[in-house]
């Protein structure tokens, strides 16, 4: 398995094991994760679909670059609204703190590494997809 596999892999468990815990409250003392982070429902949906989406690219080299262009994208627009938002919900719905921006730009800075940094998939030779 290649590194960006297995990032995608990691990514994703690391995601849905965030998501679930987001909604035990031992692990949400004040609706804070890890009391550090602010998280609600919709925050913990967005941490789940974004691990089992993770689970599913890390099949293929092709889907595990695409998975992490994409998701890079994503997060670097909410790490961008993070900015405008600070210690308020985005949109008023998404739980979001200046914790949350921090962890959002190192998340942005290593898809968007994984997604656009790494060779493509031509380039590579078939035993490594």
């Amino acid at each position: 398995m290649n590194n960006v596999k297995k990032a995608a892999l990691v990514f994703g468990v690391i995601f849905v094991i965030i998501g679930i815990l987001g909604f035990i409250p031992a692990f949400t003392p004040n609706g804070h994760l890890l009391g550090i982070f602010e998280v609600n429902g919709l925050h913990n949906m967005v941490h789940l679909l974004s691990g089992i989406a993770a689970l599913v690219a890390s099949k293929s080299y092709r889907n595990s670059r695409l998975y992490f262009q994409i998701f890079g994208i994503i997060y670097g627009l909410v790490a961008l609204l993070g900015v405008f938002y600070g210690d308020h919900a985005i949109f008023g719905i998404l739980a979001h703190n200046i914790a949350d921006l921090f962890l959002h730009i190192i998340i942005t800075a290593a898809a968007l590494y994984l997604g656009f940094g790494t060779p493509s998939e031509d380039s590579k030779t078939t035993d490594e997809v």
